[in-house]
């Protein structure tokens, strides 16, 4: 692995809350740090992540230039499970169904997860933390916060993540032999529209194979 683990012992942590505990709609933003060459100079690629979150629908929406990015949407009631790719002026789609991991995450297998003790505030959420191994690679540990003060349902359901029962405020993903890695930065309660939550239209819909193809060359370059 090429990141250092950085171990978050701290007790509390510098971002904006702007709204009360136990939310359940708005939206949560993290800064994105990268390790790893992504083909691109890092300032082209988007530096922030939006989560907007209404009950059990989520969008996750890390978009930079030209909204290039990756997009998820969890629309329960409608049965959409998507993943967006836009690079314009490429834009594809895959739908996915209920229980399915996000397309892309196939350099997360062999995940192995161990609640610990620690706690932390994060944006003035009650965080609880969770350790992070993975079967090739025993001598690097990563550590993820959560917090069960944002009342969104199953919120990583759909992610390497799904054994975590909270709404992850640092954490990172790997996408190929690259890294990204997220720190909440600020936690919103604000009216989502429904709209929001629709599926995406001007996207053609193509293959999970496919879209998992050029989510992984994003960080194999």
């Amino acid at each position: 692995m090429l990141f250092i683990a950085i171990i978050f012992a701290m007790t509390g942590y510098s971002c904006k809350d702007r709204g009360r505990k136990n939310i359940n709609q708005g939206e949560i933003h993290y800064n994105i740090d990268y390790v790893g060459d992504f083909g691109v100079p890092k300032e082209f690629l988007p530096k922030n992540l939006i989560i907007s979150f209404k009950n059990d629908k989520l969008l996750y929406d890390m978009s930079g230039l030209a909204n290039s990015g990756i997009f998820n949407l969890i629309n329960p009631e409608k049965g959409i499970y998507d993943t967006y790719f836009s690079i314009p002026p490429r834009r594809y789609y895959y739908a996915g169904i209920k229980g399915e991991l996000y397309p892309g995450f196939s350099a997360m297998e062999g995940m192995v997860l161990k609640k610990t003790n620690k706690t932390a505030i994060i944006c003035g959420f009650n965080c609880k933390n969770a350790e992070v191994t993975f079967v090739d690679s025993r001598d690097t540990t990563y550590n993820i916060w959560y917090t069960n003060e944002i009342k969104i349902e199953n919120p990583n359901a759909s992610t390497p993540f799904s054994q975590i029962d909270g709404v992850l405020m640092n954490f990172f993903f790997f996408i190929g032999k690259s890294e990204m890695h997220f720190t909440a930065e600020g936690v919103y309660r604000k009216s989502i529209s429904e709209e929001t939550f629709e599926r995406k239209i001007k996207f053609t819909r193509i293959s999970r194979e496919d879209i998992t193809r050029l989510i992984n060359k994003l960080g194999n370059l």
